[in-house]
């Protein structure tokens, strides 16, 4: 999650109280996310630009506001295209393509999946994921997660 983006990329994005106060100042597109209108920001800038505008939102609410305003820098990482891919889908489910391969990326929080199910490459953990049309011709995704063992709870 920490790691540093592949493409050189990131995303910077903002809001919160005095958005749209820094709207009018520093522009910004709205990052629109399935069900919300998402934040304000700025997509697939170089890193040391999205790192500057960052800084400079930052500064300019610290100068005249105090607090009230949230910027959040998101190098593209596997973990952070994986929810940008989900943004669109009402269930934040969306793949990318990881050395050569279609990957699907669910945005679960962290008990749901590493607490769970010992999840995600951190923990060496991935599972394999199925997509095929049923007979209406919907597409039916199937995984396997190993059951859940109770008696691993102290570990």
């Amino acid at each position: 999650m920490n790691d540093e983006p592949a493409d050189g990329l990131a995303d910077v994005t903002y809001w919160g109280r005095y958005a749209d106060d820094a709207h009018a100042e520093f522009g910004g597109d709205r990052i629109a996310q399935y069900g919300v209108d998402g934040p304000h920001g700025w997509l697939d800038l170089p890193l040391a630009e999205a790192a500057a505008r960052a800084a400079e939102l930052t500064a300019w609410c610290d100068r005249l506001h105090g607090k009230g305003l949230m910027v959040s820098i998101d190098k593209h990482t596997d973990f952070h295209r994986f929810r940008r891919a989900g943004w669109h889908h009402p269930l934040r489910v969306g793949a990318i393509e990881v050395g050569g391969c279609q990957v699907l990326g669910i945005e679960w929080d962290q008990g749901d999946h590493s607490m769970r199910h010992r999840g995600e490459r951190d923990a060496g953990q991935v599972y394999p994921v199925t997509l095929e049309a049923d007979e209406a011709g919907e597409t039916v995704m199937r995984w396997t997660i190993p059951p859940y063992a109770f008696d691993d709870e102290d570990e």
